[in-house]
């Protein structure tokens, strides 16, 4: 009677040891490791459960899925885009954009490929405010250009649980035709600035000789005095000839001489 029952027991602990056994594996099959920059969004019957944390989570096989989200910033690089700007000038530009998941439940649910949607929509929102501007706005004002891309991009994945923290315009290409006519264009305002330099000094030295011509005729004798003084700067250099004539103001020395002698 003994070895029915050891024989009983002994099947018993068997089938509690595989059951053991299967349980055990199936809670290692479950776990899953959610790494500190990513989120994970855990689906039960399909339906929409909760967001995983960083760690080790359970995730059970058939009953349960999951989708890992990267919510780390990332870089999109929006390709060339041909746009024409307000004025009627045809322009490629590119650019780069910085944004980050700040809802994984949003970015699995909400939206297919949030990484392409949000390309894509920059590549039109770009070339629709590039439309609005004039070249000489679109050259000049990048930055504020860039940061109206932002907030409109912004604005629109607000619902698919994204964030825009940046937007860069890496470069604008111009056409080679109007590439040379801004060249020309630049060339003439350094020239007419050139001009305007040469004008105002001239007429600061102008302005500074007749002061100085004033000073001289005011003093009796000054001009003579000016005259002998570049007489002797211009003589320093033996291999010159000097021909000058007497100024006016050795006469009227001579003529005053002439008054008081015979007064």
């Amino acid at each position: 009677m003994a070895v029915p029952y050891l024989t009983g027991y002994s099947t018993a602990m068997s089938w509690i040891y595989i059951l053991l056994g299967a349980v055990l594996i199936v809670i290692i099959a479950s776990i899953r490791q959610i790494n500190q920059y990513e989120r994970g969004v855990r689906f039960t019957f399909g339906k929409f459960t909760g967001i995983m944390e960083p760690g080790w989570r359970l995730v059970w096989p058939i009953i349960q899925t999951y989708r890992r989200v990267d919510i780390r910033v990332k870089a999109v690089d929006v390709p060339d885009q041909d746009a024409i700007t307000r004025d009627n000038v045809s322009v490629t530009v590119n650019a780069v954009i910085y944004y980050k998941v700040s809802s994984a439940e949003k970015a699995v649910i909400e939206v297919e490929n949030f990484y392409f949607a949000i390309s894509q929509y920059a590549q039109t929102t770009m070339r629709n405010i590039v439309g609005e501007v004039s070249l000489d706005e679109l050259l000049a004002s990048r930055e504020k250009i860039a940061d109206r891309i932002r907030e409109i991009v912004d604005k629109e994945t607000d619902a698919w649980g994204l964030k825009v923290s940046n937007v860069e315009l890496k470069d604008i290409l111009l056409p080679e035709t109007m590439k040379r006519t801004i060249a020309k264009q630049a060339e003439a305002e350094r020239e007419k600035r050139a001009v305007i330099i040469n004008a105002e000094g001239e007429l600061a030295a102008s302005k500074n000789m007749a002061e100085a011509a004033r000073n001289l005729n005011a003093v009796p004798g000054a001009l003579h005095l000016r005259t002998l003084q570049s007489i002797n700067d211009v003589s320093s250099d033996q291999s010159n000839t000097i021909i000058f004539t007497v100024p006016l103001e050795i006469l009227k020395a001579f003529v005053g001489f002439g008054k008081n002698s015979k007064s």
